[in-house]
């Protein structure tokens, strides 16, 4: 029980930490550093997707040639209009745009900077809880171990998430405690939508390789959408391209050494 707490709330604490950075930094952070930083979130969450949640859902249906892709197929498109829903259902604007994204509101831009990390977070907090449901269900293709080395992964790469953002909030005008609360919040998503994944898994397991794929799709797009192009625009891309880098090879080397 203490092990399936901790894997549940990790995440969530690296995005705290991350956030509490707002009471040791300036108003703002170098580009150069955000650039690194959204380039290694970017990293961890592509190894992630791949080797903690597409595989184990290949693997999981036992069977072989099409049939043992189909559900990770599917899991993995749906996913992807998920969040592509949300994108369109849910007011929020990105750090470095001065444009609202979703449909028109009159939220402040406090608020709809908020949002768009909420939006990010979902599908990590369902990638931790699938993992989780997958682990206590079917241990042979999911160790629990590979649950944690994903939650570990995903709390390393909401550290510079946090922070990133903290900080703009900071530089919006608010204070450091208001800054350092909004950017918590917008990670509290993370272990609701963990317990709400392995409720569901709990209750209906023959689509456990489906919701890791799913996970997996929903995670993909948030990358390509939004963190690679913020990591390419303007100056220092080759940072965002190194951060990704390792970001990807940490998460990669995580998740096979502590699954073995």
């Amino acid at each position: 029980m203490n092990e399936l707490i901790l894997v549940t709330l990790l995440p969530f604490v690296g995005t705290t930490l991350g956030a509490a950075c707002v009471f040791l930094m300036k108003k703002s952070i170098p580009s150069l550093l955000q650039k690194s930083l959204t380039g290694f979130a970017a990293g961890v969450m592509v190894a992630a997707s791949v080797w903690s949640l597409l595989i184990p859902s290949i693997e999981m249906t036992g069977k072989e040639g099409l049939a043992s892709i189909l559900p990770a197929v599917i899991g993995f498109f749906i996913g992807i209009f998920f969040l592509l829903s949300l994108d369109n259902i849910v007011p929020h604007q990105h750090i470095d745009s001065k444009q609202s994204e979703g449909p028109k509101s009159h939220l402040s831009r406090t608020a709809k900077l908020v949002f768009a990390v909420t939006i990010h977070n979902i599908p990590e907090g369902m990638a931790v809880g699938v993992a989780l449901a997958a682990a206590l269900e079917n241990n042979a293709y999911m160790p629990m171990a590979g649950a944690f080395a994903l939650a570990l992964g995903i709390a390393i790469q909401n550290f510079p998430e946090g922070a990133i953002v903290s900080m703009p909030l900071r530089s919006e005008g608010n204070s450091r405690m208001k800054s350092f609360i909004m950017g918590t919040l917008s990670g509290v998503v993370e272990p609701i939508g963990t317990v709400l994944t392995i409720i569901l898994a709990s209750v209906v397991l023959p689509i456990l390789p489906y919701l890791l794929a799913f996970a997996a799709g929903a995670m993909l797009y948030v990358v390509v959408e939004e963190l690679i192009p913020e990591t390419q625009e303007g100056r220092h891309s080759n940072m965002g391209t190194i951060g990704f880098a390792v970001g990807f090879m940490l998460m990669m080397v995580l998740d096979v050494l502590l699954s073995a």
